[in-house]
């Protein structure tokens, strides 16, 4: 069963036959919300509003442990991460899809491990491809089978939020090597690697980031929102056909 985790502008996933919720307990706290399970095409799955049903928890306070490790314990054998981001990469434009390959993390203070208290002994994972390249193969073969033409690069760099960015800390990730900025990738892709959950994302870019392009002065959250109602569409199209040619 995959599950989906959806971030800003995917709360739902249309077009699921005999949905039902569950809420589930971890040993980490609650997650965002109940658990939404329901089938495609005969295929099961399981779908999580990040930032709950009614978008209601910032970034910087989502308990992504327990969104993981619920998402383990219902089933889950892969998960596909929706999230929107700033692009600082003058071509990769607002309403564009991103498969990214890798990620910078700039948080701070989040939970980011299962493996900490006394009783835990020191656990290291390899890191070196944070994205499942089986997983993102499968979302970039499943976006040309719908006609989207989605990047299938691209470096992620997590911020701790709530607030957006300023011009020169984009000028800086830049100078890092991203091309993408976000709130939500870590711990998110990390904690799935220590439960050995393949997992990968579909990026969607919202905006250009701050100082950048048509952001060059500011940037604008109603037009965010119409790029988002666009876009997730698209979204929405490759869900479908991974989920619809899932093996398992």
């Amino acid at each position: 069963m995959l599950a989906i985790i959806g971030g800003s502008g995917l709360t739902q996933l249309a077009s699921l036959a005999g949905t039902r919720r569950e809420v589930v307990r971890t040993p980490y706290g609650e997650p965002s919300g109940p658990i939404t399970f329901g089938e495609f095409c005969g295929k099961p799955i399981a779908f999580l509003a990040r930032h709950g049903y009614g978008h209601t928890i910032p970034p910087h306070e989502i308990n992504y442990r327990a969104n993981l490790w619920a998402l383990r314990e219902c089933g889950a054998h892969g998960v596909v991460a929706v999230a929107s981001v700033g692009s600082i990469r003058a071509d990769l434009v607002p309403g564009g899809i991103v498969i990214p390959h890798q990620i910078i993390d700039y948080t701070w203070g989040r939970k980011s491990t299962f493996h900490e208290g006394a009783d835990c002994t020191v656990t290291h994972i390899d890191f070196t491809e944070p994205y499942d390249e089986a997983l993102r193969a499968r979302l970039i073969a499943a976006a040309a089978a719908v006609g989207v033409a989605a990047s299938d690069h691209g470096v992620y760099a997590t911020t701790q939020g709530p607030r957006l960015e300023t011009a020169a800390e984009i000028n800086r990730f830049e100078g890092d090597g991203a091309d993408l900025v976000g709130m939500t990738g870590m711990p998110e892709a990390a904690l799935a690697r220590e439960l050995d959950l393949p997992y990968a994302a579909i990026n969607v870019v919202a905006n250009y980031a701050a100082g950048r392009g048509d952001s060059s002065k500011g940037i604008s959250f109603e037009a965010i929102q119409g790029v988002l109602e666009v876009s997730m569409g698209q979204v929405r199209a490759i869900l479908e056909h991974l989920i619809a040619n899932d093996g398992a």
